[in-house]
């Protein structure tokens, strides 16, 4: 497992479901190709899981 991951908002969240939109909210990105550098962890992971459509992530 990768230290940290990099995730990009990729896809609007404007047309989801409201919980998914919360989700997005929750690690920080806010705009379109904004990214943002989290933790690699379960709880991290689990969350990109629930909106891997709607975000691009690497490993750094």
């Amino acid at each position: 497992m990768a230290e940290k991951l990099k995730v990009t908002l990729v896809k609007s969240p404007i047309g989801a479901v409201p919980k998914n939109k919360a989700t997005v909210e929750a690690l920080g990105l806010r705009k379109l190709h904004k990214t943002v550098e989290l933790p690699d962890n379960a709880a991290v992971r689990g969350m990109i899981a629930k909106v891997k459509h709607l975000v691009k992530v690497e490993e750094i």
